[in-house]
């Protein structure tokens, strides 16, 4: 489970800025907005986070550089000089920032245990990579090493004797293999250590990452509709939310025609691609009791964005996931948007510690009834143009605070400031 974010000279993002998933210590929904854990130091985490701000104010950039930490630590290892440039994407409205390296930090709740990593990077190389875990109420410094720019030599700070090899020397093997623009913790864990498992199957099974400008992909869900338990849990989802759908399946489609081609110099031949896509198609009844089936084409696009939120749901409900979705109320009606909130919040549905952070413009879901003031953020950009990331909790908002219509009226920031227009 997710307890803080942390970022800084990323895009639009210059001065550290922290995202939390810690409870106040508002009693308001406790028993079912909150997730009781067994670590030290975090013994109350949120489920959800909802996160506005006008446009171009950057909530976008703070998701993206989640999604560039999964990237870089679940494939530095074998990203490509050119590829790993490409990750660094520093504030460039500043001197200064534009050469110093980006930093990231999560600190997570892993069982009964709190992780605390992070690194930073350029263009170039790690500049630094640090874990710290805490089984007790003291830190165990697991590894940390930070690159001395002055004689061009990597210093590495003594392992702990928390952090064990399974033979020996295999720690200074992991060490000697970690490349200029390779994390540790991603060799390592690639190498097989036990320890280090944990933190790196987070990052691979356990955060899920919907970028507002990515095309929706319902692949994911139509590979599980040939599970019966998961088509029926699908449907029940989508007439639940009002949608009229009696059954889903599955055809297998070639990804091509077969081709009759002439080429000069061989003989007549046909060409037949290989591979098979999936295509979904939805089934309706009519007035007079029969089946009709429809493929995509005639389906909402809430309808197949909400399928497409399914398989991810489903998972984060089953297994304790992280989901991440910029932009969340495109294409969904509010009433649609707070009920997958409401099952996120409940208790007998996300029994495993499901957390979700979202992005909106969508200012009905400022609700007391639905949101505790602690789940609620804002971002803005500051004269600089540089992103800052704060929290309702820092206005002292009375208890029953009309949040919704005192942020339309600019009384906590993070909206559009708008002008007279002449043509």
């Amino acid at each position: 489970m997710l307890v803080e974010f942390r970022v800084a000279n990323f895009r639009s993002i210059r001065e550290e800025q922290c995202l939390s998933f810690a409870a106040s210590k508002d009693s308001a929904h406790a028993d079912s907005h909150c997730i009781e854990t067994q670590a030290r130091g975090a013994k109350q985490l949120l489920r959800s986070a909802v996160t506005y701000g006008a446009n171009a104010s950057g909530k976008s950039n703070l998701i993206l550089a989640l999604m560039t930490m999964q990237r870089l630590v679940l494939n530095s290892t074998r990203l490509l000089e050119p590829q790993f440039r490409e990750q660094f994407t520093p504030f460039l409205l500043d001197a200064e920032s534009r050469d110093q390296p980006t930093r990231f930090e999560v600190t997570l709740v892993i069982g009964d245990c709190r992780y605390q990593y992070g690194f930073s990077f350029d263009a170039n190389r790690i500049h630094g990579e640090w874990l710290l875990v805490y089984r007790l109420a003291k830190a165990q410094r697991w590894f940390e090493y930070h690159y001395n720019t002055e004689n061009s030599e990597t210093d590495w700070q003594p392992f702990s004797v928390h952090f064990k090899g399974e033979r020996k020397g295999q720690r200074e093997l992991w060490k000697a293999n970690t490349g200029t623009r390779s994390l540790f913790l991603t060799q390592a864990a690639q190498s097989n250590s036990l320890q280090l498992q944990p933190l790196f199957q987070w990052f691979t099974n356990s955060l899920a990452i919907f970028p507002a400008q990515a095309p929706f992909n319902l692949i994911p869900s139509s590979q599980r509709l040939d599970d019966p338990h998961y088509k029926q849990w699908v449907l029940r989802l989508l007439n639940a939310a009002d949608i009229h759908i009696s059954d889903i399946r599955v055809e297998k489609r070639r990804l091509g025609h077969p081709e009759f081609r002439v080429d000069s110099s061989t003989m007549a031949e046909v060409h037949d691609p290989d591979g098979e896509l999936p295509v979904v198609q939805f089934c309706h009844e009519s007035s007079d009791g029969k089946q009709q089936w429809f493929d995509a084409r005639f389906e909402s696009f809430g309808t197949l964005r909400l399928l497409g939120y399914a398989t991810p749901l489903l998972d984060a409900l089953e297994h304790g996931k992280l989901i991440v979705v910029d932009e969340f109320d495109t294409s969904l009606h509010p009433l649609l948007t707070r009920f997958i909130l409401k099952i996120l919040h409940s208790p007998q549905l996300s029994s495993k510690g499901a957390q979700m952070w979202i992005t909106t413009h969508d200012t009905s879901l400022l609700d007391p009834y639905l949101l505790r003031r602690d789940q609620i953020w804002f971002v803005e950009k500051d004269k600089q143009q540089c992103t800052e990331l704060y929290a309702l909790l820092e206005f002292s908002p009375r208890k029953n605070e009309a949040i919704e219509r005192g942020y339309l009226q600019g009384r906590y920031g993070a909206i559009p400031l708008l002008s007279d227009f002449q043509f």
